[in-house]
């Protein structure tokens, strides 16, 4: 298994890099998502580092089976590709295609229940983008930093109240100042309870929620 791929980026055409390691005897051609393409475009001629995973593409109705060699910027950027793939419908080739942005944007959106940015993807649909969030939430929170992960909690949390806090999400504030919180940390810890209930039936459970997902 290749793991690891450093060499002169000797060209890229569209998603498919060749990669040229040292001493220049053997070039490998590298299958990228589009991100990371458009990352390395300035790059030809110079040394890169890629992150790769090896796979085989089955041809013919599984008859018979091509090796390809895809190419990440980081372990972590791999990872995200892997658990993306877990998706039903969702393909390695799909997922290259589809991986226009960063994987901490995609997480950011998936966090978030963004469906409708999660939609201006390639090759992702509004019922596939629904089956994403289904699919990853709460499987997606370690590729982003705490403040990407605070935004993306309070943007969800915006979107299902409406961006105002009324009836038993406003019930829930007040009852949480009233337990010693302040008045910005209780809006929070509502916020991003409703996004695990979108429509509470009443402030009780909305406040269960709150202090199990935390400020």
């Amino acid at each position: 298994m290749i793991d690891r791929l450093t060499g002169r980026l000797e060209s890229l055409d569209g998603p498919e890099a060749v990669i040229v390691p040292e001493p220049g005897w053997l070039a490998l051609g590298v299958l990228l998502p589009a991100y990371l393409a458009e990352r390395l475009s300035p790059r030809v001629g110079q040394t890169v580092e890629l992150h790769t995973h090896m796979q085989l593409e089955s041809q013919n109705q599984g008859a018979t089976f091509t090796p390809r060699l895809l190419g990440f910027g980081s372990p972590g950027e791999r990872s995200f590709f892997h658990l993306f793939t877990t998706v039903k419908g969702i393909g390695s080739r799909k997922a290259l295609r589809a991986m226009t942005l960063e994987p901490a944007e995609i997480a950011r959106a998936i966090v978030g229940h963004d469906t409708a940015w999660l939609t201006k993807l390639p090759e992702i649909g509004k019922r596939m983008a629904e089956t994403v969030v289904a699919e990853l939430d709460g499987k997606v929170e370690s590729y982003l930093s705490m403040d990407e992960l605070d935004a993306a909690l309070d943007e969800a949390g915006n979107r299902a109240a409406g961006g105002s806090l009324h009836g038993p999400a406003a019930e829930a504030v007040s009852a949480l100042m009233a337990l010693g919180e302040t008045k910005a940390d209780a809006e929070r810890m509502v916020r991003r309870a409703l996004t695990e209930i979108p429509e509470p039936e009443s402030s009780t459970e909305l406040i269960q929620a709150a202090y199990r997902v935390g400020r």
